[in-house]
């Protein structure tokens, strides 16, 4: 997976939509204003930013320099947080965290070995939290349209062992069977709009159509894709509805015995 969202990062930062303030407020009270929280996979500060507002420190930790890069932009200085370059299997050297949260990057992560790991480095009371699409979101409903130029273009998505694609185990199963099995969640929703500008930049944005991955293809992939879309809808002008799902797992409680 090497160079896997190469050049996407400043598309990810203006296309991606947040999560919105309601799920970053469900985070950090969870996490505590003391709390200091690993965001791993951090992009380019989705999760981060905001969150570094509301708890003591947050480790924003991605393998992408490209994507830290961006989120330290964005942050212009911002106290709280530490940008640092790593991934699922660097966490041991990493600065101690009490919590950690995974916004759109579990699914790349060897899922078990992870939260093993995290079993072992996490004290008492630290939650692993997810934050992303409900379990069925449904498509996009420009996805019909993009999935046909992306066949065309002969692009597909990457997957990791232990990954969702890889398995197409859902988080939530993979959850229950793992040492943080107690598990509470809410769901968020927003309305979204896109014009055909953004919705390109969006498509840019992923793995699978991130400029490193088409390479010198980019400037005809985004005509393609632009034809395609206003073929489908003239008006250049999308909206959607989406429920953002904040997962909140913990080891249980030990059992009382008599």
């Amino acid at each position: 997976m090497t160079d896997l969202f190469g050049g996407a990062a400043p598309y990810y930062a203006k296309y991606r939509a947040g999560h919105g303030d309601p799920a970053i407020d469900h985070l950090a009270r969870a996490f505590g204003a003391d709390g200091v929280v690993l965001d791993l996979g951090c992009g380019p500060g989705t999760i981060a930013i905001p969150l570094a507002r509301r708890v003591r420190e947050v480790l924003a930790v991605d393998p992408d320099e490209e994507m830290l890069a961006e989120g330290r932009r964005l942050a212009a200085g911002a106290p709280g947080l530490r940008w640092l370059r790593g991934d699922s299997t660097t966490l041991r050297e990493l600065p101690p965290f009490g919590h950690v949260v995974m916004g759109r990057s579990f699914h790349w992560t060897d899922r078990r070995a992870v939260l093993a790991d995290l079993d072992e480095l996490l004290p008492p009371g630290g939650v692993v939290a997810l934050v992303g699409p409900t379990r069925d979101p449904g498509e996009e409903p420009w996805e019909p349209v993009m999935r046909r130029v992306r066949e065309e273009f002969g692009v597909g998505t990457w997957t990791a062992t232990g990954s969702f694609q890889h398995t197409g185990e859902h988080h939530h199963d993979v959850l229950a069977g793992s040492p943080f099995s107690d598990l509470e969640s809410g769901r968020y929703e927003q309305r979204l709009a896109y014009d055909l500008d953004a919705l390109l930049g969006l498509q840019l944005s992923y793995s699978y159509t991130a400029p490193a991955r088409l390479g010198g293809r980019l400037p005809a992939f985004v005509e393609a894709a632009r034809a395609a879309l206003l073929d489908a809808d003239p008006s250049g002008r999308w909206e959607l509805v989406t429920t953002t799902e904040v997962i909140l797992a913990r080891r249980p409680a030990p059992s009382r015995t008599a």
